[in-house]
């Protein structure tokens, strides 16, 4: 679906258009902003950010928080039970002392809770979900803003023109109604717009996904600040529910999952990092179209597809795609470098996890191709960004970055293998995936440099 009012940067703009040729360039895009803004415009981040005490481009945590709890309650959730607790402590024991032996990362602290209701698990990662998102919030505020600036230059527009009813508004004793709005305050405006939109988006993300991850870092992302593993256990029974296995085998094997992601984001901490600037290139290859987005809006409501009487439509649209930007050469780049980590992350987990469990879980191939089936059908981190920025991780590409880590072992060992972790610059490209020896040799230093002088 095309980018519901974003192009690429490089699409060209009429330098001779005079904005003051047509008094009101938005057409009628107030009536379209009205509508949405009773659907999900954030009135008290608006406040603070004409306020300057936050940025337009600020997420809105509580509104985040608001929605996936929402969505939460109207599945439901299972306390953690104490025989719960018991059960994946045990698990989380086994498949430590088995992860020794497939990685050198070392193990990290249990603590006294191994176990997350879903609704921990929510509470404990909305930071690291606020921190993803961000840039390219603020990527897409930008795009507004320098739209505004192209059409309004700097006088700006009325309110009567714009189509927006604010007479209920007063900002320190000044009544807004028909007041001339400089193009910088309709920028925050519209980018405190956006920042709701995308907290709306994510928090429907967050909801969803507490009700299918089976641990704190199942998503295969870096999400709290201090890394620490842990199962859900009504989600990790879900997950093993009519596989005729054993559950303390589903568990043991769940577990080897969650520690061997919280070994690798703990001793790779410049992950995180990367995966924001990725997200971050992306974002600022955004701008915005305001024609195309009239037109879309316009097209979304006469079909049905955003109905204004019901706000679940919007974020039915949101989902559906309609506003992913169409990709940029620079945005592709990003992309491409984000769905390469994540194939890398989720491979390497599987790897280890199949080298730790070889001979000792008697079900192990059922179990691993039950998570390869959901990876391509139903991951975590796909529902994601498929929602944020319309990436898809193909599970070519993650199979691809199982077979390159088992065949570094085969080569050389688990250490090596484990050292392309130390620095991003370290980590192969997508195009050598298929070639790990290849990959090698490049990473290879001869002990005769002489024929290089």
């Amino acid at each position: 679906m095309a980018g519901f009012g974003f192009t690429p940067p490089d699409e060209p703009i009429d330098p001779n258009q005079n904005p003051n040729q047509n008094p009101n360039p938005f057409g009628n895009f107030g009536e379209i902003f009205q509508q949405f803004s009773s659907m999900g415009l954030n009135l008290q981040g608006l406040m603070s950010a004409l306020s300057g005490q936050k940025s337009p481009a600020s997420l809105s945590r509580e509104l985040i928080r608001d929605i996936s709890k929402k969505f939460l309650s109207a599945h439901g959730e299972l306390p953690v039970s104490i025989s719960d607790l018991t059960a994946i402590q045990e698990a989380m024991n086994i498949a430590d002392l088995w992860l020794n032996e497939a990685t050198v990362f070392p193990p990290l602290p249990m603590g006294d809770n191994s176990a997350l209701s879903r609704r921990d698990w929510i509470d404990s990662t909305l930071n690291g979900w606020e921190d993803i998102a961000r840039p390219l919030v603020e990527g897409m505020s930008d795009a507004m803003a320098g739209m505004l600036k192209d059409n309004l230059g700097e006088n700006g527009i009325s309110m009567d023109q714009l189509g927006v009813n604010l007479s209920g508004m007063n900002l320190s004793g000044m009544n807004l109604s028909g007041a001339q709005i400089p193009q910088s305050l309709l920028a925050t405006i519209m980018g405190t717009f956006m920042s709701s939109l995308i907290s709306t988006q994510l928090g429907q993300t967050i909801g969803n996904l507490s009700t299918t991850v089976t641990g704190a870092n199942d998503v295969a992302l870096p999400l709290t600040k201090e890394i620490r593993p842990a199962l859900i256990p009504q989600n990790a029974a879900n997950w093993g529910s009519g596989l005729g296995i054993d559950e303390g085998e589903v568990r043991i094997y769940l577990a080897l999952r969650e520690l061997a992601a919280a070994r690798l984001f703990t001793s790779a901490p410049w992950l995180r990092e990367y995966i924001k600037n990725a997200i971050a290139s992306y974002g600022k290859g955004i701008r915005v179209d305001i024609t195309a987005i009239t037109e879309q809006a316009q097209e979304a409501m006469s079909s049905g597809e955003l109905d204004p009487a019901n706000p679940e439509s919007l974020t039915l649209a949101l989902s559906g795609g309609m506003f992913t930007p169409e990709e940029t050469p620079t945005q592709k780049a990003a992309l491409e470098n984000l769905e390469t980590v994540l194939a890398l992350i989720d491979g390497w987990i599987d790897s280890v996890v199949t080298l730790a469990a070889k001979n000792r879980l008697p079900s192990l191939i059922q179990l691993r191709e039950t998570q390869q089936r959901r990876r391509a059908t139903k991951s975590p981190t796909q529902e994601l960004f498929a929602t944020l920025v319309g990436l898809e991780v193909s599970p070519r590409r993650t199979r691809e970055a199982i077979t390159f880590w088992e065949k570094i072992v085969e080569l050389k060992d688990v250490k090596s293998r484990d050292e392309i972790w130390d620095e991003s610059f370290l980590l192969p490209r997508a195009d050598q995936l298929g070639d790990a020896e290849s990959f090698l040799k490049s990473r290879t230093v001869p002990d005769d440099l002489s024929g290089l002088i």
